[in-house]
């Protein structure tokens, strides 16, 4: 290197976590090994193993390079010596923890910017980062997670990364991971798996880091095919690119695309509309409107593209989205007009080279004539109409008088300059036809009165000839132009006007849908045709129908589908009217629409009638959901009844008539265990009948919860009064939150869950109670050691009468999970079933924390940012012995049935 040249820059190599604990720091050090063996010179500038026994057994054989110790806040702590490792000057440096903040009083404030000094020197650096530490992903990584990163890296310095590799594994791999010990130390497990580490926080994180290294991969694609100039196709995936007309055969093109699309994973659709610069078309932006909302329903994106040669244009597009298939119609034009060239479909299929496929679809339209394009006349209103014509005929005679009066010697081109700016001001007023007369007209006039011979229609020069016929041809073509561009102006405000009112109503629907999807009441008739009313300034509109042709109408819906003053009768009672379909009718009253104004209309009539479907559908498919889970309960019940309620009855009936028998002399240990059955059959009894009253509550509708401000503490020993002894150990973490609960509900609601996990557990395994906050909720978790519950029948053992696998005879009806979750969503809470770590089964019951005391927040390592909630270990808990409880074994050896859902 010559004296005083710059060293080249070096490279950085980020290792991205899908999340904490996927083992980015292992493959960083592996990687280190590996360049190590090449002969590279490597050294460590900086890994935190966390105590990982294997990982710190990587860091053996490494050079390390000694930290820097800090003292902050009477503590000793230590920081990558950023000098050291500039001093040492190794190819490549590893430095764990890319977002990691440094201690105060070091270098630099952040470990990337450290970083960003070693590759201005020339080091090449390997790094990590998980992809919950990115700075754009912060906000829904607290949405999702609960958690706030503190520590974060602004995105362009990963992206600025020469290369970028995916960490990745699947939430149950990471999760037993977890629970072998090889992440967190074993009294951190339990906590984190609780809290951070829940199966679909980790499947969101890693869609994240899927999407976010996808992205980086397509601009690391397009970048290098802009570097090497290549404008060949490469086919990594499937992208089909449809060629819109504006006309009816788009939808089959679009539809068509769409099956292609379907035989290959992760292909993609784009259709594209190309307009010319100038924006004549014959294109119905109505039919186009349908035609984008088709393919963004197919899961397709819509393009809007300017350009005068469509062939090259569509070419150029599809090249620039890397697309391998393009979807084009076969033509619509006539035969003769073939004379004009070979059309759009054929150029495309000569010109797409070896990279694209062309696809020319036939359709119904095929040769019917493409049309001419509809004329678009100018509304000026009858004001500049009479002030065009008058400017048209009255200021030419105005100016020739005063010429004439004050007889100014200014020549004649002078003179056919001011008659041109009359024309001018006519065409701007008037339009084309007054802007014709006035050229006519001042033509004539600068004949007679300024051309020689003066007073005569005889021209003597042919110069002025010339110069009359320039200046009508100059007039008519200047009028035009002006016509023209009014014209165009008043169209493009029209339009402008006209997609904000669609886009609005798109945008509404849209939201609506995505409410429905969500549970939310969806678009509102009534709020459609308000907007409606607002957009056409009218006193009322009402959507109608009827039944037949011979039927009255009347307004749609339950309650009467109108937004204004009263509704009319029928159609002819407003004053103006848009037909859907055959029966249904929308109807406004107020004024008289213009013609150009039921392109809107309509758009708003078929979507008031799309909502009023859906509406209608919605109803109809939530009284069939209710019936048929009607009749499925009465099926069940009328089982339950038949076998679960007789044989506790059976068994009732057996010890009271032993006990009555004449025939034997019982002791008192036989008289005792009798009545200790008669009492164990009447506890199963009141346990099934309420049950059956609960689901009945709720699925009636009758469960009214009574919601106050109340701690756990004085609930949940209540719900364990009939708990033996020794069965059950409560662990809750310290300065828990009140809950908004009804107290009865939520007894009710632990207490079917602990039976069910005492029933479960194996001998000698206690059940585990715990209690923790999480941001603005509170949850309490019962853990069981017993078989557990595949992932696929975790939702199935919430369903009413419904019992998993081979259930002992005296298991009951399967309800007590049913009216675990039903009591727990009445409340604003959630019931889910998780996978114990180490065998079993947790039920997860998460409550809405009070208002008036909030939660802490749980805190947050560096380097992984879950929560780790204080825990309270407690023993074993003896609650009071209730005569109403369930029943639960009291003694003996206990059978291990297969779960079952109550």
């Amino acid at each position: 290197m010559s004296l005083g040249a710059q060293p080249h820059r070096g490279q950085l190599r980020v290792f991205l976590g899908a999340a904490p604990g996927v083992g980015k720091t292992y493959a960083v050090l592996a990687e280190a090994h590996r360049r190590m063996e090449r002969g590279t010179d490597v050294v460590v500038g900086f890994v935190e193993h966390h105590d990982r026994s294997r990982t710190e057994a990587l860091l053996h054989g490494l050079e390390q390079v000694p930290r820097h110790t800090l003292t902050h806040r009477d503590a000793q702590l230590t920081e990558m010596d950023t000098d050291a490792v500039l001093a040492r000057r190794p190819a490549v440096a590893v430095v764990d923890e890319l977002a990691h903040t440094n201690v105060p009083g070091s270098r630099n404030a952040k470990r990337w910017q450290d970083i960003e000094e070693l590759l201005a020197a020339g080091i090449d650096v390997v790094s990590t980062v998980n992809i919950q530490h990115l700075e754009s992903l912060g906000d829904v990584v607290e949405s999702i997670t609960g958690v706030r990163q503190r520590e974060t890296v602004p995105d362009e310095v990963v992206r600025r990364a020469d290369q970028i590799e995916l960490v990745d594994m699947s939430p149950q791999a990471l999760r037993r991971r977890m629970a072998h010990g090889n992440v967190y130390a074993p009294d951190k497990v339990d906590a984190a798996l609780s809290n951070y580490f829940r199966p679909g926080n980790l499947t969101a994180l890693r869609e994240l880091a899927l999407l976010w290294t996808a992205d980086r991969v397509d601009e690391y694609l397009q970048q290098y095919r802009s570097e090497h100039r290549i404008r060949s196709t490469w086919q990594a995936r499937e992208r089909i690119v449809v060629g819109l007309t504006g006309g009816p055969e788009g939808r089959t093109l679009i539809r068509r695309a769409a099956r292609m699309a379907a035989k290959g994973s992760g292909s993609e659709i784009l259709a594209v509309y190309i307009s010319r610069a100038d924006g004549l078309t014959s294109a119905s932006p109505k039919e186009l409107a349908v035609q984008r909302s088709l393919v963004e329903d197919l899961g397709g994106t819509y393009h809007h593209v300017i350009g005068d040669d469509i062939p090259p244009a569509l070419l150029e597009f599809a090249r620039g989205v890397n697309a391998t298939q393009i979807v084009l119609g076969s033509s619509r034009r006539k035969t003769w007009q073939y004379v004009f060239g070979p059309g759009v479909g054929a150029t495309v299929a000569r010109d797409s080279g070896p990279d694209l496929d062309v696809h020319i679809v036939t359709h119904e339209e095929v040769a019917r004539g493409r049309g001419l394009p509809v004329a678009r006349a100018a509304r000026l209103g009858r004001a500049r109409v009479v002030a065009g014509w008058l400017t048209a005929f009255g200021a030419p005679a105005l100016l020739a008088l005063l010429m004439l009066a004050f007889e100014p010697d200014v020549g004649f081109a002078n003179d056919v300059l001011l008659f041109l700016v009359l024309t001018v001001t006519a065409g701007m007023v008037g339009g084309l036809l007054p802007a014709l007369v006035s050229a006519a007209v001042c033509s004539a006039l600068l004949n007679y009165f300024f051309t020689d011979p003066v007073h005569t229609w005889t021209i003597s020069s042919g110069r002025n000839i010339v110069s009359l016929a320039v200046f009508f041809g100059v007039a008519a073509a200047v009028a035009s132009v002006v016509d023209l561009a009014a014209r165009r102006t008043q169209q493009a405000a029209r339009l402008r006007a006209e997609s904000e009112i669609l886009s609005v109503l798109a945008g509404s629907v849209l939201r609506g849908e995505a409410q429905q999807e969500h549970g939310g009441p969806g678009p509102s008739l009534d709020a459609l045709l308000e907007r409606v009313r607002e957009t056409f300034a009218m006193d009322c509109v009402a959507l109608l129908e009827r039944a037949d042709e011979r039927a009255p109408w009347t307004c749609a819906g339950s309650v009467g589908a109108v937004a204004g003053g009263e509704p009319p009768a029928g159609p002819e009672d407003g004053d103006t009217d848009m037909p859907v379909g055959d029966h249904m009718m929308l109807v406004l009253s107020g004024r008289v629409l213009p013609a150009e104004d039921r392109r809107v209309l309509a758009a708003f009539a078929a979507q008031a009638v799309g909502v009023l479907d859906r509406q209608r559908l919605l109803g109809e498919a939530e009284q069939a959901r209710e019936l048929a889970e009607g009749n499925r309960i009465r099926t069940a019940l009328l089982a339950a009844v038949s076998h679960d309620l007789r044989t506790p009855l059976a068994a009732i009936k057996a010890s009271v008539s032993s006990l009555r028998s004449d025939d034997v002399q019982w002791s008192d240990e036989d008289e005792a265990e009798l009545l200790g059955a008669i009492e164990e059959g009447a506890d199963k009894l009141d346990n099934l009948v309420g049950n059956l009253l609960d689901m009945s509550r709720l699925h009636t509708g009758t469960v009214r919860p009574l919601i106050k401000d109340i701690s756990l503490e004085e609930v949940v020993p209540k719900a364990l009064g009939g708990v033996p002894e020794g069965f059950v150990r409560l662990a809750v973490a310290e300065a828990l939150p009140l809950v908004a609960v009804d107290p009865g509900l939520l007894e009710r609601t632990v207490a079917n869950l602990v039976e069910n996990a005492v029933k479960y557990s194996p001998d000698g395994k206690k059940v585990l109670i715990k209690a923790s906050a999480l941001a603005d909720r509170v949850e309490v978790r019962v853990t069981d050691r017993g078989p557990g519950v595949p992932d696929s029948d975790k939702d199935r053992i919430f369903e009413p009468f419904q019992r998993y696998g081979d259930a002992p005879g005296g298991a009951g009806v399967g309800l007590g999970l049913a009216v675990a979750r039903g009591f727990a969503e009445a409340m604003g809470g959630s019931l889910e079933a998780e996978d114990t770590p180490g065998g079993g089964m947790t039920m997860v019951l998460t409550l809405r924390a009070a208002h008036g005391r909030a939660p802490a927040r749980p805190r947050t390592p560096a380097h992984a940012a879950p929560g780790h909630p204080a825990q309270r270990p407690g023993a074993p808990l003896q609650p009071p012995r209730s005569g109403t409880a369930p029943h639960h074994p009291r003694s003996g050896a206990r059978q291990q049935p297969q779960r079952s859902g109550f």
